[in-house]
């Protein structure tokens, strides 16, 4: 009898496996229809909408084909730059405008370089500041983690894509989300950093929005500002300089310290500096995190999101502060 059950579910669970492996094929999401329901794990529909919302600069945050206040956001964003009720639910209509953006597959594949896997990497780094000001550099952990934010997915689902895959030998053949945006518009006149949606839009001439960003931005408190800003510069892989007088909770050095460059650096890859002292626009090493908690008062994007807007602004160009109604969440 025993022996019997162990073979039921050696039995179930290769069948399970292999339903799972299925709804990841690359044929699966790429040629994945709409269709109605919420569905509760990860699904090759919402997997096409996260990449194409991501390629359409109406960015998910991270990509991990699950439902999420992050994706109801970027859904209800181009909603509402397509004129359509902006009520952040995926129905067939927004469904049908959405494909129409790219009528090429949304997986494809990618040869792994000798530079991916090379590093260098830091293995470990400490969740303490203070600690992480020793580290010589803030580097990606492993090619893992440094594959998965190339093409804006968790790291689950990277390995969910590519099962029994070490990600540490070059010309491995991986499949990953085609992310491609393109060169960054070239008409960016302003930033709206919107404090009750978490978003983070840039704006054309007319005021439409030409890419719109989930962030983190401030907290109780660490408030971020109101009123007008503008950008001073932009300052690509940054060191991070602490001051005291920040009182960050969880720091107990009362000297300041500096923690040197990289993509898991505080402020991740890239820093926009704004006009507002001590205040900017920057990365992160979590992106999980991307508008679900606070942030020490500064506005917070995935590295890539970031990156993708500092390709787009230069000295002088505005930034408005759009006050709160009211917040919900963690603070960090």
């Amino acid at each position: 009898m025993v022996r019997l059950l162990v073979v039921v579910a050696v039995a179930l669970a290769v069948a399970c496996g292999g339903a799972q492996a299925a709804r990841l094929d690359p044929d699966a999401v790429n040629q994945a229809q709409f269709s109605e329901g919420e569905p509760k794990d990860v699904s090759p529909m919402l997997l096409k909408a996260q990449i194409l919302l991501d390629r359409a600069r109406f960015s998910p945050g991270l990509i991990d084909g699950r439902l999420s206040d992050n994706f109801a956001r970027s859904v209800a964003a181009f909603q509402a730059a397509n004129g359509l009720a902006s009520d952040g639910k995926l129905t067939r209509e927004t469904w049908d405008k959405l494909t129409a953006t790219f009528a090429g597959p949304v997986l494809t594949s990618y040869d792994v370089t000798a530079k991916d896997v090379r590093g260098p990497f830091t293995r470990r780094i400490p969740a303490r500041m203070e600690r992480m000001a020793n580290l010589k550099r803030l580097g990606y952990r492993n090619a893992r983690e440094k594959l998965a934010e190339r093409f804006h997915l968790s790291e689950q689902l990277l390995r969910m894509l590519n099962p029994k895959t070490a990600f540490r030998k070059p010309d491995t053949t991986l499949v990953v989300p085609d992310v491609g945006r393109g060169d960054p518009p070239p008409a960016v006149a302003s930033i709206e950093v919107d404090k009750t949606s978490r978003q983070v839009r840039a704006l054309d001439p007319s005021g439409m929005p030409v890419a719109v960003y989930p962030a983190s931005i401030g907290s109780e408190e660490k408030p971020a500002p109101s009123g007008a800003a503008e950008v001073k510069r932009v300052v690509h892989n940054p060191t991070y300089h602490y001051n005291p007088k920040f009182a960050f909770k969880g720091v107990k050095s009362k000297r300041p310290f500096t923690i040197a460059k990289g993509p898991n650096n505080p402020v991740g890859s890239v820093w926009i500096d704004l006009s507002i002292e001590s205040y900017g626009i920057h990365g992160t090493p979590e992106p999980a995190k991307i508008g679900t908690t606070y942030s020490h008062g500064c506005i917070r994007l995935t590295n890539w999101d970031a990156e993708d807007l500092a390709a787009m602004v230069k000295p002088g160009t505005k930034v408005e502060f759009k006050d709160e109604t009211a917040q919900d969440g963690q603070a960090q």
